[in-house]
């Protein structure tokens, strides 16, 4: 004790005696204006807003956007314990009873801005380089307009009115705190956002030598996908009042630029597309790359997605994201091997686990984890219903394109949740082909959209390798053909509309755009409400979902951010 004492004694001596020489130090973990203002540490602060492209969590998963795209759109239950569990997420899905203070809707609006943030820091060091000196400057400021589009893209399709902070505004403190959510018409904020990406397509590179940096054709695919939602014009009251022609002229015309430039092609098989092996593949235009093994505590993996594996004992946790029933029969196929646009859901295949006698499209089981069909391909791993954490309230499946086997190298736990570096595609080549599709049916041009959703089609049709059971029989009964004009149906404009907006659902099924693909059409209301009323029937946790038109098309701002702002931001309509 007397000699801790004497130790002690010494210390405070000499702390003493250099005071003032450890004040003017530099803490360490503080870094300076000064130091990021050389090349390298601009480059850096390059590097970090690129890093905040994977840095959700299971409660504001803004990778796949699933608790926002799936769970709102029909074909995905919340799932996990029942409805009190992340009771943010039940809120979501049935409409009715979210409140202005869900805490997952204030966290991706609050998330997404940090990530606005870093980008905005980022070109101001970035403009602030001389060219001699920084020889990219030009490329590394299209790339972070390009993050800084992606992350607006997302705010103004979750809550349509919102501040629109770029590196001039953020400068100041003053002019941060004095921009409203509703300063720029929905127009205008469309219009800003596309002016991110245009930059960023006139400015960047076809190829780049580090994965996962924005390309021109990355670029040109993201404009091509806000030019689409532009198009599609709203009133206040978030009612689809007209499209605009130009505007789908220049989707098409950013399509072709991608399609044109022979940097990408569909996988041979689907299943290329959510197996890490194939990460930044030729389908993908444009992807979060995640890691494991590199240096940090933890690794860069999918937390986003943490809570979407089995309750079985290899991985344990946590069953959310479940598909519906109204989506595994949308995979069903009639007679002649197309969708049944208007009849698939009449019977419902789930309760009778009859996978045999219907046919189906092959991309069911890339998708959708049945009982008995192998889990993520293991033909040595039947998924099993116990391994469904309520099968109650949500039933026996599971989503797949997100998870992997735990066999697989890029598998990870960090407890009590698991998930893997497994890349995740923010836009693929499929999507380039059906937003031309989409594009030209618009435009009554439904023959030149034909062959693009046909590409799609026999993909999918070509893509069974892998699904076979441990005997090597086919896991499920495929049948699935092409559109075949005189043959298997008659190609009119309205057939083909049809047409696109099942295509649109099978190919993305799970993906997290769903919902935001019915608001873009304005049928979210009639088509969420027939869905509800249906749907309830066979599972309970529905009693009373409803989607309020004219309200629900958008996450309300949250009360929290209202408060923040000094009552500067204004409620969407209908809060």
């Amino acid at each position: 004790m007397k000699k801790l004492k004497y130790i002690a004694a010494i210390v405070l001596a000499m702390s003493a005696a250099s005071c003032k020489k450890y004040l003017d130090e530099t803490p360490q973990g503080v870094v300076s204006k000064e130091d990021l203002t050389t090349p390298a540490n601009t480059d850096a602060m390059v590097i970090a807003a690129y890093s905040y492209l994977g840095n959700d969590y299971y409660f504001y998963p803004f990778s796949s956007m699933w608790a926002y795209g799936s769970i709102r759109s029909g074909d995905a239950y919340k799932g996990g314990g029942g409805p009190g569990d992340i009771a943010e997420y039940n809120q979501f899905e049935v409409f009715s009873n979210n409140t202005i203070t869900n805490g997952s809707g204030d966290n991706v609006f609050y998330q997404l801005y940090v990530g606005i943030a870093r980008c905005n820091t980022a070109l101001t060091l970035v403009e602030g380089q001389d060219v001699a000196n920084y020889p990219l400057k030009t490329q590394r400021e299209a790339e972070l307009k390009f993050l800084r589009g992606h992350f607006y893209f997302l705010l103004k399709i979750l809550f349509k009115h919102i501040p629109y902070i770029d590196e001039t505004i953020q400068k100041s403190a003053a002019n941060y705190g004095a921009v409203s959510n509703v300063a720029l018409t929905s127009d205008q904020l469309w219009t800003k956002i596309a002016d991110d990406f245009t930059f960023a397509a006139a400015n960047l590179p076809v190829t780049q030598t580090d994965a996962g940096r924005a390309t021109k054709g990355a670029a040109e695919a993201y404009l091509a996908k806000t030019l689409l939602y532009q198009a599609y014009t709203q009133d206040d009251k978030n009612n689809v009042t007209g499209i605009d022609n130009t505007k789908l002229q220049a989707v098409v015309a950013n399509c072709d630029a991608v399609i044109n430039s022979g940097k990408y092609q569909l996988d041979a098989d689907f299943a290329d597309n959510f197996l890490p092996q194939f990460n930044n593949s030729p389908e993908s235009v444009f992807s979060i790359q995640y890691s494991k093994n590199d240096q940090t505590p933890l690794g860069r993996v999918d937390a986003g997605h943490c809570l979407d594996y089995p309750m079985d004992a290899e991985y344990g946790c946590c069953g959310f994201h479940v598909p519906s029933d109204n989506m595994v029969n949308a995979f069903k196929t009639g007679a002649t091997g197309l969708p049944m646009f208007n009849t698939f859901n009449d019977n419902d295949v789930v309760p009778s686990n009859d996978f045999n006698t219907n046919t189906f499209d092959p991309r069911l089981d890339h998708t959708v984890a049945i009982p008995g069909h192998p889990y993520k391909y293991q033909t040595n791993l039947p998924y099993q219903a116990a391994w469904a954490r309520d099968q109650q309230s949500y039933g026996p499946l599971l989503s797949l394109k997100e998870v992997v086997a735990y066999t697989d190298p890029s598998f990870t736990r960090f407890p009590p949740f698991m998930s893997s570096s497994k890349n995740w595609e923010i836009i693929r080549y499929a999507d380039v082909l059906l937003m031309k599709a989409e594009a030209l049916i618009k435009l009554g041009r439904e023959n030149d959209a034909l062959p693009l959703i046909n590409q799609v089609r026999q993909r999918a049709m070509n893509s069974t390798a892998l699904l076979k059971k441990a005997d090597g029989t086919p896991t499920s009964n495929y049948k699935m053909d092409i559109y075949r004009p005189g043959v298997n149906c008659t190609w009119t404009n309205d057939y083909a509309w049809n047409a696109l907006m099942f295509e649109r659902r099978l190919e993305f099924a799970m993906e997290g755009y769903r919902f935001f693909d019915l608001v873009r059409w304005g049928i979210a209301a009639d088509y969420l409400n027939n869905y509800f009323q249906a749907e309830v029937k066979r599972t309970p946790h529905l009693v009373g979902a409803h989607f309020t038109k004219n309200r629900d098309e958008y996450l309300p701002i949250s009360q929290a951010q209202i408060n923040f702002s000094k009552g500067l931001y204004k409620q969407n309509p209908g809060w």
